[in-house]
């Protein structure tokens, strides 16, 4: 069991610190987000306190502030060598971490989604990939990469999630505009893709490809789907998406 520390209890610190409970690590959580944290405390029963006072009850901190918040809540406070950092923070880069957390200087950075609570969350992860994998694994599989750029590429690619969600919606809406029934067109659109997503091997490169290719073949609507996509203007304006936020994210190291 592990004393752990959050600071910044918001809707990606809860489910963490959900996963973690379940394990029966000690746990202390700043009141940044007092409603989460009340929550936290009733649930499951984690301790509150100021985040000077989380820093001091901890041996590992997760530190899931947004990004424009690091320095002003973090520069204030004091570290001590010998802690473990976890940073969930986009666009805060492993030297300015590593100023903000001196002296402890064992750092590593990842990119969690709420789902991690479940389990089946990948992880990308800089740094300490060992601390993470063992506080989240092997539920949630830790995916080391070699630098920060490749980092931030990563949460690009985690930002096409609400984008996908953005387009289902809209398919669900579609949906609901032929059939008068909402909670069965959102329901059937959104199982639709999980339990494909689901059944599908992801062991190896090419799968997505292969998957796609099996389901539009010649005259079927598959096909005029990913064409109609495709001949859109789609996959340019998600590549253009996906080049803007890795710049972004470049531009804040």
């Amino acid at each position: 069991m592990s004393r752990i520390g959050v600071i910044g209890t918001g809707h990606i610190a809860a489910p963490m610190v959900h996963f973690l409970a379940s394990r029966g690590h000690r746990i202390t959580v700043s009141a940044r987000n007092a409603r989460i944290a009340a929550a936290l405390r009733a649930e499951l029963g984690v301790a509150i306190a100021d985040p000077q006072q989380v820093i001091d009850a901890a041996d590992i901190l997760l530190l899931c502030l947004r990004p424009d918040m690091a320095e002003p809540v973090l520069a204030p406070l004091r570290f001590r060598a010998g802690q473990k950092i976890v940073s969930v923070m986009a666009g805060v880069s492993a030297a300015r971490l590593s100023s903000l957390c001196a002296p402890a200087g064992d750092l590593v950075q990842t990119i969690p989604l709420g789902f991690l609570r479940h389990g089946g969350c990948p992880l990308a992860a800089f740094g300490n990939t060992a601390l993470l994998a063992d506080l989240f694994g092997p539920e949630n599989p830790v995916v080391p990469v070699p630098h920060e750029a490749a980092l931030n590429a990563h949460f690009a690619i985690c930002a096409m999630v609400p984008g996908l969600l953005d387009l289902m919606n809209s398919g669900a809406d579609w949906l609901t505009r032929q059939t008068g029934d909402a909670d069965s067109a959102e329901f059937y659109t959104s199982q639709l893709m999980a339990g494909f997503l689901g059944a599908m091997d992801r062991g190896r490169a090419g799968r997505l490809a292969a998957e796609r290719d099996a389901l539009a073949t010649d005259g079927t609507l598959s096909l005029q789907m990913t064409t109609a996509l495709r001949e859109g203007g789609a996959h340019e304006t998600l590549l253009a998406a996906l080049s803007a936020i890795g710049a972004r994210l470049e531009a804040a190291r």
